[in-house]
């Protein structure tokens, strides 16, 4: 599969069981639908965090293109200066260079959740690396 921003082919890494896929050059992830919620233990943890991406109209941002429908995603804000891609098609989400880490961080669980934790050690990122 191919990053939406860079074009090239990402990397597959697996996650406590489940992949994701990362492009080595621009630090982006990609989470394929239902993989975001699989990571999560508490499947009301993961519906809170979808349900928290508005659809965003007028971003200053490049759209970037669904690496599996090929169509043109949407722009959903996280938080107030996070704007994520969304596949309108419900294929996926797209997080630029640590947005995953920082939304996880702010908004929901801490530091000390699995899923902040399994990352950290996945890409090697301290707590001041990702503000």
């Amino acid at each position: 599969m191919n990053c939406p921003v860079c074009k090239k082919a990402m990397i597959v890494l697996e996650l406590d069981k489940v992949e994701i896929d990362h492009c080595v050059l621009c630090g982006g992830i990609w989470l394929d639908s239902g993989e975001l919620q699989q990571l999560f233990e508490d499947q009301k943890q993961a519906d809170s965090l979808m349900n928290s991406f508005k659809t965003r109209e007028g971003v200053k941002e490049n759209i970037h293109i669904c690496p599996i429908c090929e169509k043109n995603m949407e722009k959903a804000a996280a938080s107030s200066d996070i704007i994520i891609d969304r596949c309108t098609r419900h294929h996926g989400l797209w997080f630029d260079k640590n947005e995953l880490f920082i939304i996880l961080q702010r908004n929901f669980f801490g530091q000390e959740n699995k899923i902040m934790r399994l990352l950290s050690e996945m890409f090697s990122k301290s707590k001041d690396e990702i503000k």
